[in-house]
């Protein structure tokens, strides 16, 4: 797929506020600090398309762009930001799971994993969550040129382990490294297929 135009349109705390000409919506969520802006610009080819923050937990609303004039990507609030007070994170947790929920025109769900870590309880219940919705979702694994290609898959074989203790068939993963444009077009030729088989 070639991304000849990505462009801001609007950003809501509200699903039902959201676009309503039922184009398909690619969201992409993770916990604070995952890489989410950088993946987002580079899979667009648009540097300051997501504004990048030093600050983790930046991203408070849900962001809709237009790619192409076909499909919009969807930039959603990092889940377990620890600084935020209670009720901040309540609010938060609402919209995530609100648009989760009951976005019809969400066509598909990335969930961010960076992997220089090893598996975090907080992403494995948010998949857990997921999968128990019924929610379609795949795997995206984040900074992969700040490790060695070993310890790389080993953390990813790590996670992919952990989610078959109960799950009987894992979600297509994806390895990327938005420095290095690591996995651009298997993510976006993912994203045409899924679009191809619903039109």
């Amino acid at each position: 797929m070639i991304i000849k135009s990505a462009e801001f349109v609007i950003s809501n705390s509200d699903y039902r506020k959201c676009p309503q000409d039922g184009k398909p919506e690619y969201a992409f969520i993770g916990r604070s600090n995952v890489g989410k802006s950088s993946l987002i610009n580079m899979l667009t080819n648009r540097k300051g398309l997501a504004m990048t923050s030093s600050t983790p937990g930046k991203t408070m609303l849900i962001n809709h762009f237009l790619i192409n004039d076909e499909w919009y990507l969807v930039d959603l609030p990092g889940y377990g930001y620890a600084r935020r007070g209670k009720e901040g994170r309540d609010k938060l947790r609402k919209i995530i799971e609100d648009y989760v929920l009951e976005r019809e025109a969400m066509t598909n769900l990335f969930v961010l994993i960076d992997s220089r870590h090893e598996p975090q309880k907080i992403d494995l219940e948010f998949m857990e969550w997921l999968g128990e919705n019924g929610v379609p979702f795949a795997i995206v694994f984040t900074k992969a040129d700040k490790l060695g290609s070993g310890r790389l898959q080993l953390n990813i074989d790590a996670y992919k382990e952990k989610l078959l203790e109960t799950w009987e068939e894992l979600p297509p993963v994806f390895v990327t490294s938005s420095e290095k444009g690591q996995g651009r077009e298997e993510l976006l030729s993912y994203i045409e297929q899924i679009n191809s088989a619903c039109q």
